[in-house]
Parts: structure tokens; C-alpha cells; sequence
């Protein structure tokens, strides 16, 4: 028993030593930090922290077998001016999507999807993706869509005995995702033959494409294209032997922009054109208005199911995932500038107020102004704050709204990118100069690098931020891909003179009806008119309860 107790003793005593050498060095360290921190004003603190370089390369840390710690040297170069093969092979290494699958070989990452031929389990190759052995990932990603899109499948089911689009050739511009996959194999259930292309080079789901080419449907598209592989996929679905388009469902024009400038013959035989964007419907007018629009067009962008849900509800998530997926910001008590305060901006608004950031809001339109400053929001010309800015969002559809000279003014760290279809809204021809340096540190991720060292950050070479970075919601996208269907089948199927060569809104009865088909979701139950209250109100008791001028 003696030698036992002894034994505790010993164990109790080393182990107190232990905690008094504990304590020692505690108390040691947080002597020294004192020390240190006393004898450190702001100033020097400061400069302790500027002094460290703010052009290194990018570093990796690499875990050896013996827990010794290396660095890794990762800096990746790139040309100012590439080549188009060169432009191909950069967006390619780079261009990995958090949705893409790792299974692809790497044979196959090393050339363009242009340079090889691959063929679907049918013998067919009449498609061009990235790896076509994808397919089983791909209809997985699509399966977990349908779950949440279960209007547009009711929709599929309803309609899939009647068959209101056959003989319907759709060649369709949009981004490739799960849930454009759904819509597509809606129109094909439907009775259409589709073709299909990306309208962004930076949101195509490679496996998702797969997928779909593994079904039959002609896809041309991949996560990371050039601007000259852009074009050629656009060409390839409507340049194609024994077929021919006679229906268009576009996103941002640049479709129905190519169809009309190179193959005119082919562009006046067209039914009707869908478009979904305000790029695309803006090209629209300015066609009809030049008395150059041939078809009939349906703008589905100013549909009340499309601005208030995809660009309001769907804009005030997204957002946040694709800055957070790319640059991992904390938004609380960042100054941010959103310009433009249409749907889309008051989403992204809404989202950033949430989280405690500082907003800003620039607006051309004094009605969209008021609603800003009803909002809590203070409206001001970029060029007042500019140097004060953590992050600019661009939603305006325009061109130019961040220029060069607004970006040599901002500070270092900040952040630019863009909520709008096209790619002109932030002056990026303008930072590829020799003096400007660009450095690749995330996918779709670029430091913009001045002279004096300063850096802004750009997301997505100003592309769409949300496609090219993250995802959006697919419920949200249900009630567009839905509205979008329904705008197919009506122009497929209206009788000849209803619709002129003319731009039109969808009626307010589809509108309506979409809606409803989205309700069941909720288990929201709608409250229906009196015969008595439905003539107080001038309404049929079904609807449309709304003028078609309602927006």
C-alpha cells in the first residue's frame, strides 16, 4: 500500500509541476505581449502590418509525414493578351466548378471539348461538352432539381398527352444548370426537339450537359469557353444539317443577335422568340422599334412572375452565396454600393442590409430613388464615395456604370462585381493594360494589381455573379422555367394574326396560373370571389385579378 500511496504522491507532485510550468509560461507570454504592446503605439502597429508585402505570390501549405510544415510556391502566370487557344486552355484550368464533378480524366481537362469527338451511349456526337462520361453525375444533380420544381413537373404531366409542341424545333441560349435541365426535358416530354447553348461562359454545369446530350438533346456548351468557343457553340446549334429552328428561347439576345445578323433566312421563319433578360428585351425593342423584328416576341423579363420572384427573391440569396463562396467577406459594417434599384438591386439590398452592411444605392430613375430612401437606403453618385467603398454590385443592364477611372479610385481590398446578364456594366477592357497586373487566387477570383501594389478584387471577369460563382434557388427558378414554357406554348400555338411582328408581355391570366401552380408547395389555400364581390370588383371569379399594365 506504501509504494502505491508513494507512487500517487509522485504522480500528484510532477503533475502540480506540470501546471506551475503551465502557469510560468502563461504568464511569461502574456508578460511579453504586454510588454511588447505597451511599447507599440497605433502608429507603429500600423506600419508593422503595411510592411508586409501585398504583392507575394499566392502560397500552399502542404502537410508533410512528419508534421513539418512547407511552402509551396503556387503562383500562376498569365498572359495579358492570350491567344485564342491560349484564352481556351487558361479558362479551362481554371474554370472548376463547386458543382462539377472530379471524375473527369485529366486527358480530358487538357483539351478543348472542340478537339475531340465523343459520342453518347446512343452512337450519337451530335453535341460538345466537357466529358460526356459525366452523365450519371449530371442526372443525379437533375433528379435533386425536379424535388423542388414540382409546378413545371405538374405542368409536364398535365400537358405530356396533348403534346402542344409538336413539331416545335427549339434551339434555346440560356445557362445550363440542373434546373434548366428540368425545363428542357419539359419541352421535349412536350413534344420539341431542342438544341441548346450557353448564354455565359462561366455557368454552364459540365455534368449537367452531359446529361442532357446523354438524352438525345444537342448541347454545345462548358464551364469556361472563350469568347471565340461562345460563338461557335451558338453556331453549331443553329447551323445544322436537315434541321431548322422555328422557335427561340433566348437569355441576354446574343442568340437571337446571331440568327438575325448571319443567317437572316433562317431568323424570318421563326414562329416566335422568348426572352427572358432585360439585355435581351432591350435588344428586342430596339429591333421593332427600327422596324427590323420579323417575329413575333414575348418578354418574360417584365412578367410579374419573373421580376418579382427571380430577380427580387432570387437576387437577395444569391448574392451572398457568391460573394461568400468567393471571397469568404464578413458583411457586417462594409460600405457597399449597389447601383440600380430595380428588383434585382432591391434584393441584393435587402440581403446586405440583414447583415449589417452600410448600403449605398445609385439610380438614374427618381421613382426607383424614392423607393431606395423610403427603404432606409441613402442614394448618392458613385464618384462621392468611391474611395471609401468595401464593394460594388453592379444590376443595371447598362454599360460603363463603374468605370477605369472610378476603379483607380477605389481602395485596396475592395471588392467589384456584377448582378446583370452582360458583362459591360464595370469597364473590364479597360484593366487589361501592361501596367495593370492580374492574378488568378480562386476560381473566377482575380486581383487586379496597381503600381503602388494596390489591389481590387474582381469576381467573375464581371460577369453574372451568382450563375458563374454559385447557384441559385431552384424553387425560384421553378416559377420562371415554368413562365417560360407556357410563353413557348402560346406562341407555338396561337392562331395566325394574334401575334403580330412585335414585342409582347405574357397575359396576365399565365402569370396568374403559374403562380397558383407553385401555391401547393405552401399548402396555401386561396380565398375565391363571390358571385356579388366578383361584380363589385368589375372581376371574373377565375381571374386575371390583375391589369395587364400591373407590375
Amino acid at each position: 500500500m506504501s509504494d502505491t500511496a508513494g507512487e500517487a504522491k509522485l504522480e500528484v507532485k510532477q503533475a502540480s509541476k506540470e501546471v506551475k510550468e503551465s502557469e510560468n509560461v502563461a504568464e511569461k507570454y502574456s508578460a511579453m505581449t504586454v510588454s511588447k504592446n505597451s511599447d507599440m503605439n497605433m502608429g507603429e502597429l500600423s506600419s508593422a502590418f503595411s510592411a508586409v508585402p501585398t504583392h507575394k505570390p499566392v502560397k500552399k501549405v502542404a502537410f508533410c509525414s512528419h508534421q513539418q510544415i512547407q511552402f509551396v510556391e503556387d503562383k500562376q502566370e498569365f498572359s495579358r493578351f492570350p491567344t485564342k487557344a491560349g484564352r481556351r486552355s487558361l479558362s479551362r484550368s481554371i474554370s472548376q466548378s463547386s458543382t462539377d464533378s472530379y471524375s473527369s480524366d485529366s486527358s480530358d481537362d487538357e483539351t478543348s471539348p472542340r478537339d475531340r469527338t465523343q459520342v453518347n451511349s446512343k452512337g450519337s456526337s451530335d453535341f460538345c461538352v466537357k466529358n460526356i462520361k459525366q452523365t450519371e453525375f449530371g442526372r443525379r444533380e437533375i433528379e435533386i432539381a425536379e424535388q423542388d420544381m414540382s409546378a413545371l413537373i405538374s405542368l409536364r404531366k398535365r400537358a405530356q398527352s396533348e403534346k402542344p409542341l409538336a413539331g416545335a424545333k427549339i434551339v434555346g441560349c440560356t445557362h445550363i444548370t440542373a434546373q434548366t435541365a428540368v425545363l428542357i426535358e419539359t419541352l421535349v416530354a412536350l413534344g420539341a426537339q431542342c438544341r441548346w447553348t450557353a448564354c455565359n461562359i462561366y455557368s454552364t454545369q459540365n455534368e449537367v450537359a452531359a446529361a442532357l446530350s446523354e438524352t438525345g438533346v444537342a448541347v454545345f456548351a462548358w464551364k469556361g469557353e472563350s469568347e471565340d468557343d461562345f460563338w461557335w457553340c451558338i453556331d453549331r446549334c443553329v447551323n445544322t444539317e436537315g434541321w431548322q429552328p422555328n422557335m427561340i428561347l433566348d437569355d441576354g439576345g446574343d442568340l437571337t443577335h446571331w440568327m438575325y445578323k448571319k443567317y437572316p433566312n433562317v431568323f424570318k421563319k421563326i414562329r416566335g422568340i422568348v426572352e427572358e433578360s432585360v439585355t435581351g428585351v432591350h435588344r428586342l425593342y430596339q429591333l421593332s422599334k427600327a422596324g427590323k423584328l420579323c417575329v413575333p416576341a414575348m418578354n418574360v423579363n417584365d412578367s410579374v412572375t419573373k421580376q418579382k420572384f427571380d430577380n427580387l427573391y432570387c437576387c437577395r440569396e444569391s448574392i451572398l452565396d457568391g460573394l461568400k463562396r468567393t471571397t469568404d467577406v464578413m458583411f457586417g459594417g462594409k460600405q457597399v454600393v449597389v447601383c440600380g434599384y430595380g428588383e434585382v438591386g432591391k434584393g441584393c439590398c435587402a440581403a446586405l442590409k440583414a447583415l449589417g452592411s452600410i448600403v449605398y444605392i445609385t439610380e438614374i430613375d427618381p421613382i426607383c430613388a424614392l423607393q431606395a430612401c423610403m427603404d432606409g437606403f441613402r442614394v448618392v453618385k458613385l464618384n462621392e464615395i468611391i474611395r471609401h467603398i468595401d464593394v460594388i454590385i453592379t444590376c443595371t443592364g447598362n454599360k460603363n456604370v463603374v468605370t477605369r477611372d472610378q476603379l483607380d479610385r477605389m481602395k485596396n481590398g475592395s471588392i467589384v462585381c456584377n448582378m446583370g446578364h452582360s458583362n459591360t456594366e464595370i469597364d473590364v477592357a479597360s484593366l487589361r493594360t501592361p501596367e495593370l497586373t492580374w492574378e488568378r487566387v480562386r476560381s473566377q477570383v482575380d486581383h487586379i494589381i496597381w503600381p503602388d501594389g494596390k489591389r481590387v478584387i474582381l469576381l467573375a471577369e464581371g460577369r453574372l455573379l451568382n450563375l458563374s460563382c454559385s447557384t441559385v434557388p431552384t424553387f425560384v427558378l421553378s416559377i420562371t422555367a415554368t413562365t417560360q414554357a407556357l410563353a413557348l406554348i402560346e406562341l407555338y400555338n396561337a392562331p395566325e394574326g394574334r401575334y403580330k411582328q412585335d414585342v409582347y408581355l405574357l397575359p396576365k391570366k399565365m402569370d396568374e396560373y403559374v403562380a397558383s401552380l407553385h401555391l401547393a408547395t405552401f399548402d396555401a389555400h386561396l380565398t375565391e370571389l363571390s358571385d356579388e364581390q366578383a361584380k363589385y370588383l368589375g372581376l371574373h371569379k377565375n381571374g386575371p385579378f390583375k391589369p395587364n399594365y400591373y407590375r
